[in-house]
């Protein structure tokens, strides 16, 4: 048994020093921490679930199919709702305040002693049981109301938040979609591009076969064929990219392939019907960013009322019931058993008088939070104001730009087609044909870019007008 004790010691001792080394720093800051709790830590994240779902290889998804899985698998969007069923539960429980507290106790004793009576001890017996039902019930409390309304203010805003981040979430889908696409033009463009490349140098090697050209000329167009190549492989990656950040935004894998609709079967408005004006007297209507604000403020206020509230008496009331069992035994005399009803009732009125300037402190510190909640609405409204009519702005600039990247694309390849036409024809030099061809490249970039721009800037338009909320899906449980 000896040996035992002293085993137990070490491995207690033991266990001491492995917490202790738990909840230690780094001993050294020039090296990474390591520690015999990184392997269990891993272990662990291992073993989390990952949550998962089902994307169709061969489906074509379209925007809103897209923005649908996204609101029902970002994580952003679980966060915010499990955060609003937390309010909500806090909520609760300040409304459980105006109800009384009832409560039920059972006890039993058992008591054994020498009685001393006259020159003898006599042993006695006693047990003791009984059971106790409370109640109690706060009649008067000023701060109770305040503070049940500042709960409920407080999970307006949550759920505010909540709706906030859908708008966000529909939004980066929304980048992310448009990005792809944008990027998948490209690379089309860049196709073609290379395409020409060929072409040139293809004429370029055969007017030299026939002594009209020089070698400089076919290693110039060779050059133009290798940058057009580099240009595809760029697009290439960028698309790759894109899709990753498009899968990560739905909330899934960012390896997970998604087919996607081309951009040739989206439709964007030749122009807006509102007026600026418009559009910012709704965002300051919808915005649910600036609708939590005012939810905060509420709350805020409710918190000064409730500061206020310090300063009242608090009046509480209580009544306990017991019925009771007695069973008692003395040596030499018979048992004796009895039951009895017994119960209080209480009445307590708190007022505090004195407690060194803290409610006075509360109430200075919970009313400069609203004048600083009242003042963040304002910033919030101007700023609105602001990325509206930024965005508004950006619209129509990408109108503008489309029109003249149209023209040019049309521009740029006609004179691609004659410049070619003509160096076949021995009228125009090589330096002419692949400027025409860099210019075309040029511009079939510019006009992707163009065309996705108005997708682009009219997503960003309705992401600060709060807009997405009503075109996008609902935002419900995720």
């Amino acid at each position: 048994m000896q040996f035992f004790r002293v085993s137990s010691y070490w491995l207690v001792a033991a266990g001491f020093v492995i917490l202790g080394n738990a909840q230690s720093a780094p001993t050294t800051h020039d090296r990474p921490w390591s520690s015999p709790f990184e392997q269990q830590i891993q272990t662990q994240n291992r073993s989390l679930p990952t949550p998962k779902f089902t994307v169709d290889p061969n489906k074509a998804y379209s925007l809103a199919e897209l923005v649908d899985l996204a609101e029902q698998h970002n994580p952003d969007t679980r966060i915010a709702w499990e955060r609003a069923k937390a309010q909500a539960a806090a909520l609760g429980v300040a409304k459980s305040e105006w109800y009384p507290v009832i409560g039920a106790l059972v006890s039993g004793e058992a008591d054994r002693f020498g009685l001393l009576i006259d020159e003898s001890y006599i042993r006695q017996t006693t047990t003791t049981s009984q059971l106790a039902l409370t109640l109690t019930y706060a009649i008067l409390d000023f701060g109770r109301t305040p503070h049940i309304q500042q709960e409920a203010a407080q999970l307006l805003a949550t759920d505010f938040g909540f709706n906030d981040i859908h708008r966000k979430v529909i939004y980066q889908v929304e980048q992310a979609y448009y990005r792809v696409l944008s990027t998948m033009a490209q690379q089309e463009a860049a196709e073609a591009n290379l395409a020409n490349a060929q072409t040139v140098q293809a004429a370029a090697q055969e007017r030299l076969t026939n002594g009209l050209a020089t070698r400089p000329d076919v290693l110039e167009a060779q050059s133009a064929t290798a940058q057009a190549q580099f240009d595809l492989q760029s697009a290439i990656g960028a698309k790759e990219t894109a899709r990753g950040d498009l899968a990560a935004a739905i909330g899934t894998s960012a390896s997970v392939a998604i087919s996607l609709e081309p951009i040739t079967s989206l439709t964007a408005p030749d122009n807006i019907n509102d007026t600026v004006e418009q559009l910012i007297d709704r965002a300051l209507q919808q915005r649910p960013d600036l609708l939590q604000q005012v939810a905060t403020l509420r709350a805020q206020e409710a918190a000064v009322k409730e500061a206020h509230a310090a300063y009242y008496p608090k009046l509480s009331v209580g009544v306990v019931a017991a019925p009771q069992f007695l069973y008692g035994f003395q040596e030499q005399f018979p048992v004796t058993q009895t039951s009895l009803l017994g119960g209080s009732a209480l009445a307590s009125l708190n007022w505090t008088i004195f407690d060194g300037g803290a409610r006075r402190s509360n109430l200075v510190q919970a009313q400069a939070n609203s004048h600083a909640a009242s003042a963040q609405i304002d910033s919030t409204r101007n700023q609105i104001a602001d990325e509206v009519w930024r965005a508004y702005s950006n619209v129509k600039t990408a109108f503008r730009q489309r029109e003249a990247a149209t023209a040019l694309l049309q521009s740029a390849q006609e004179s691609y087609s004659a410049a070619l036409e003509a160096y076949n024809y021995g009228v125009r030099n090589l330096l002419d044909v692949t400027n025409a061809q860099r210019v075309l490249a040029q511009a079939r970039s510019t006009d992707i870019n163009a065309r996705t721009q108005v997708l682009t800037t009219l997503a960003e338009l309705a992401f600060r007008t709060g807009d997405l909320l009503s075109t996008g899906s609902n935002p419900g449980k995720p």
